[in-house]
């Protein structure tokens, strides 16, 4: 057998191996979006991963406020959200915690852990709001989006590897010898926007995830409306190429809202229907707040605010960012 033939043998069996990992897992149904997604992780190991990151997060956000006061408070909406979460998700390690930091940002880890920054908070005003972005990194859970996008990445870099094996067993004059060595770059970088643009997709459901949640609790889902509004007004800075963000910007989030609302809740904006809770918010959150120190990275908010993709960082935490 020559050299040639040994190689391709070779990665026919490499290509096997990958169909054969991969393939056990599948796709499955999401109870929370109805659809089928690729998930290489149980939602069991879900959880191990996010209380294995929570510590770590946590500490480089500035750690948790130290007033019980309005982080009792972010638990106790964040939980009354989950309530309402669908039947077929299990149990998870729910946890909601303030972060001492004046970034604008809420992440969510698999498993359950959510945060919410104190730069976010400050920039609200009102309960349902907050609700708003509560509900919001609840459905990336729920919907297991940094599941998801490992998953994708992990396949990604399996079947790149794979290619590139079978590009090195090609002869040089052939079709697959002389153009996959740049097709297989290119590849790289084409998959990995594709990726984030996964990211874009992710945000919306999650949009839809979270008023769902906040319905369910008796809140008015168009407080996640006003969150955005709130948002785009702070990150009316530079700008990106929209197609590289890994988030939609404020503004193209606020059309599809718009339209959900519009269609799903006929009485959104009514406060004879759903909770606001204005002036709980003032004397949970914001007063309390008020009387604290400034978060050591102040000086930094004003330039963070610049890049609307930094509110929400279920990509970062996917690790594919």
């Amino acid at each position: 057998m020559t050299l040639r033939m040994t190689r391709l043998m070779r990665a026919m069996m490499l290509v096997l191996l990958g169909s054969v990992m991969l393939a056990p897992v599948g796709c499955t149904t999401n109870p929370a979006t109805g659809k089928k997604s690729f998930t290489l992780y149980s939602w069991e190991e879900e959880k191990q991963m996010g209380a294995e990151a929570a510590a770590g997060l946590a500490a480089e956000f500035g750690g948790e406020v130290e007033s019980a006061i309005p982080s009792d408070y972010v638990a106790e909406v964040g939980m009354k959200l989950v309530a309402g979460i669908e039947d077929g998700v299990p149990p998870l390690d729910w946890e909601f915690t303030l972060l001492n930091t004046s970034v604008i940002n809420a992440f969510a880890l698999p498993g359950g852990k959510v945060f919410f920054t104190r730069g976010l908070a400050e920039q609200l005003s009102d309960e349902a709001e907050m609700a708003g972005v509560l509900g919001h990194e609840i459905g990336h859970v729920t919907a297991r989006h940094g599941n998801q996008r490992i998953s994708k990445q992990i396949g990604f870099n399996v079947g790149l590897a794979l290619g590139a094996v079978a590009v090195g067993v090609a002869d040089d004059d052939t079709a697959v010898g002389r153009y996959g060595q740049v097709a297989i770059p290119g590849l790289a970088i084409g998959g990995n926007l594709v990726l984030l643009k996964y990211g874009r997709d992710d945000e919306s459901e999650a949009d839809m995830l979270g008023m769902r949640y906040m319905e369910r609790a008796g809140y008015d889902p168009s407080g996640q409306l006003r969150v955005m509004e709130v948002l785009e007004a702070a990150s009316s800075g530079a700008r990106t190429v929209e197609w590289l963000a890994t988030h939609p910007y404020p503004e193209t989030r606020i059309e599809r809202i718009n339209k959900i609302l519009a269609e799903q809740y006929p009485n959104a904006g009514d406060r004879s229907v759903y909770v606001v809770n204005a002036s709980e918010y003032q004397q949970k959150m914001l007063n309390p707040l008020s009387k604290l120190a400034p978060a050591a990275d102040a000086q930094q908010s004003s330039l963070l605010l610049q890049h609307p993709a930094l509110w929400c960082g279920q990509c970062r935490v996917a690790g594919v960012e």
